[in-house]
């Protein structure tokens, strides 16, 4: 959100405001009244009272050299005219000439620390007495009330913005332990389980095959928990660090570590065809380890979200001096507003079945790709969903 969305907002959210301007208009018989943001290269109207039809809302912006109050940005003084045709300041000024105002009051909002926000302002085409005390006391005393509403308001937002923070941190927190506590004991289990009867049985050569069996899954089990301890670490430097660490270097053996994680992949799901189109990737600087786990995490979304039927496609081609790594499933396409959602952590569409995991693959992702210094992206349509990792050429040596 800009600076100038922030305060437009900021002052809709001061009830008294809309009443600051009624009563500015009853009291000095003006026509137009507003509470406009002036910095040193913009007007906005933030709030406005118009019974004169001038046809400015909130959120309009005038051309500041245009106004009256890029003066009072410099001066920090109120401007008061009661008849600009008698005014010996004003009388040849350009501003009157442009809005075509007779009468103008304008009076400077600082903040308490004495930073210029803008100003509560009036005008009408009919000359008006405001330079009376009771008229001048009343705009200052307005523009002292609004800026502590001003800066009241900052402060509750900036304090609702902390608890919401700490509420989504807190509900994180307790997904993530108890995804992780759920995701761990299953693995463990065999591996204490195996260990134990094993302990426990005397082994001879008959058992020898069986032991082998039970080892091997102990194993298989060892490297599954060591995956979501892995993934839990990379969650922790994306989240709280920055970004996740990388060892980037010229990569010549790219395409044979990627094809090599293809093969692991397509061994580990026999029951589904991964199709692999690596083109030669020369000049490619990257952590060959760490786009590997990215392959790795998207081809295993793609297994678990695409239709068993159809082939998983992976390519990666060196285009236009970018190294552009996409993997195609086919299966219903995710809605739009969805996919701005897919890379955050633990994130899944709330009709969706549980799965196995904690939730991190894509947000690991996202953070691999971020570290990179590329970026990712989604199309899903009829034909397929393809995530696509974009390396430009000039990557963080």
């Amino acid at each position: 959100m800009t600076a100038r969305v922030s305060d437009l907002e900021t002052i809709k959210r001061i009830s008294a405001v809309p009443a600051m301007l009624q009563v500015v208009t009853e009291m000095t018989g003006l026509r137009f009244a507003a509470v406009a943001r002036v910095t040193e290269t913009s007007w906005t109207a933030c709030a406005v009272l118009d019974r004169l039809g001038f046809g400015l809302e909130a959120g309009g912006e005038l051309d500041l050299v245009t106004t009256l109050c890029h003066e009072i940005h410099a001066s920090r003084q109120l401007i008061v005219i009661d008849n600009v045709d008698e005014d010996e300041t004003y009388c040849h000024h350009h501003t009157p000439r442009i809005y075509g105002f007779k009468s103008y009051i304008s009076v400077p909002v600082l903040r308490t620390d004495g930073r210029f926000f803008g100003t509560i302002c009036a005008l009408d085409p009919s000359p008006a007495k405001l330079s009376e005390p009771k008229i001048l006391a009343m705009m200052a005393s307005f523009a002292r009330l609004l800026a502590i509403q001003l800066e009241a308001e900052e402060d509750f937002q900036k304090t609702e913005a902390a608890l919401l923070d700490a509420r989504e941190t807190a509900e994180l927190r307790e997904q993530f332990i108890a995804v992780l506590g759920h995701d761990l004991r299953n693995p463990l289990f065999a591996i204490t389980a195996g260990a134990g009867m094993l302990l426990r049985r005397p082994l001879g050569e008959q058992d020898a095959g069986r032991a082998v069996s039970v080892i091997e899954h102990m194993l298989a089990c060892g490297r599954r928990a060591l995956r979501l301890v892995d993934d839990v670490l990379d969650f922790a430097r994306g989240r709280l660090g920055n970004g996740i660490p990388l060892a980037v270097r010229e990569c010549p053996d790219l395409e044979a570590v990627l094809r090599h994680i293809l093969s692991e992949l397509q061994g580990a799901h026999p029951d589904r065809v991964i199709e692999g189109d690596i083109g030669p990737l020369n000049g490619v600087r990257c952590d060959a380890d760490r786009v590997a786990q990215l392959l790795s995490n998207l081809v295993a979304n793609a297994v678990t979200h695409g239709t068993a039927e159809s082939p998983v496609v992976v390519t990666a081609r060196v285009e236009d001096g970018a190294f552009v790594l996409s993997v195609t499933n086919q299966g219903p396409p995710i809605p739009p507003d969805i996919i701005p959602r897919l890379f955050q952590p633990y994130w899944r569409p709330a009709e969706e079945a549980p799965k196995a995991g904690l939730g991190l693959g894509l947000y690991i992702v996202g953070e691999i790709a971020r570290s990179h210094g590329g970026r990712m992206s989604v199309s899903s349509g009829a034909g397929g969903t393809s995530f696509t990792f974009t390396l430009p050429s000039s990557t963080p040596g």
